[in-house]
């Protein structure tokens, strides 16, 4: 079946894009590797979604997108996009299962997965200490004590969701100050089990055939290590955009991320991308479903020249 869409990712951007599709008449195929909702879903509480003024759950917000788009016939594609083929008149879809999906329009919604520390040790405890979402993994370490990396807005959150659990968060940052909101540094600051270690970064993590049991943590402008001893470490040191499978026409930044114009228009007509995945600031919920919208006008519009 050839179909007038398909939208790559089921996070905000990829639900909201579907849904304006679909509402408008075109056939669409959202493809999804894994559950609905995306990033929100390994996020405890969203505080600045409008409409929620005493916060939602990340997974209650995911349900809520998800129940909404499930009122229309959009076709579920379940499967990680490998490769994408332009050809004459339409976009031929590889999926690694092997199938493929044939479409008019492409919407690209695949957003960034967490990046690597970096440090000896990661690989070795990944799963057994080294972990990369706390909502997903922080009661495995309920009463003990823990690491948190990172200074923007995600290592913020889940150091203050952590401390509700833990006993004890060590939030390590290569600088002196945060990038993170301030309305989340005056909560950390005010929370007690909180320790700020600050212009500091890892140099090792540590432990045993039981798993991870301490890190070496260095001071850099004093040079100093000190051994912290902790059962679990949570990395939230930046993004990598989920970019690899797409052709080379498709314009990217350093980082891999797409570029795009104000519509969402990337450098291959047909090709659209809308979500954390773009090259941009603000990478938020509110953003994302922003995005999503005007990526679907935008190929909704390709879509009437194209058949016109």
């Amino acid at each position: 079946m050839m179909y007038d869409a398909a939208v790559i990712g089921a996070g905000p951007a990829g639900i909201t894009a579907a849904l304006y599709l679909v509402r408008s008449g075109v056939s669409v195929a959202l493809i999804e590797n894994a559950a609905p909702g995306g990033q929100i879903l390994a996020t405890a509480e969203i505080e600045n979604y409008p409409g929620f003024p005493k916060s939602v759950k990340g997974w209650e917000l995911a349900d809520l997108f998800d129940a909404h788009l499930a009122e229309y016939p959009v076709v579920r594609v379940r499967g990680e996009v490998s490769a994408v083929e332009q050809a004459e008149g339409f976009f031929r879809l590889a999926l690694a299962e092997g199938e493929t999906v044939e479409a008019k329009s492409v919407v690209v919604c695949t957003g960034a997965r967490h990046r690597d520390l970096g440090a000896p040790g990661e690989d070795e405890f990944r799963g057994r200490g080294v972990s990369y979402c706390a909502v997903c993994d922080g009661n495995f370490y309920r009463g003990r004590d823990v690491i948190v990396v990172g200074g923007g807005n995600s290592a913020l959150e889940e150091a203050l969701y952590l401390a509700r659990i833990v006993n004890k968060v060590y939030l390590v940052h290569r600088r002196e100050g945060f990038r993170g909101a301030q309305i989340y540094l005056d909560k950390i600051r005010a929370t007690g089990n909180i320790e700020l270690v600050t212009s500091s970064v890892i140099d090792e993590i540590r432990g045993s055939a039981a798993g991870m049991g301490s890190a070496a943590v260095r001071n850099v402008q004093t040079g100093e290590t000190r051994i912290i001893e902790a059962e679990g470490i949570f990395v939230y040191v930046g993004m990598a955009p989920v970019s690899g499978f797409l052709p080379e026409a498709v314009t990217r930044d350093a980082a891999g991320f797409i570029v795009t114009d104000a519509e969402m228009c990337t450098s291959v007509p047909g090709i659209f991308a809308a979500g954390d995945i773009r090259a941009k600031r603000c990478r938020q919920v509110s953003s994302a479903v922003g995005d999503g919208a005007t990526a679907a006008t935008a190929a909704l519009s390709y879509l009437e020249h194209l058949n016109a």
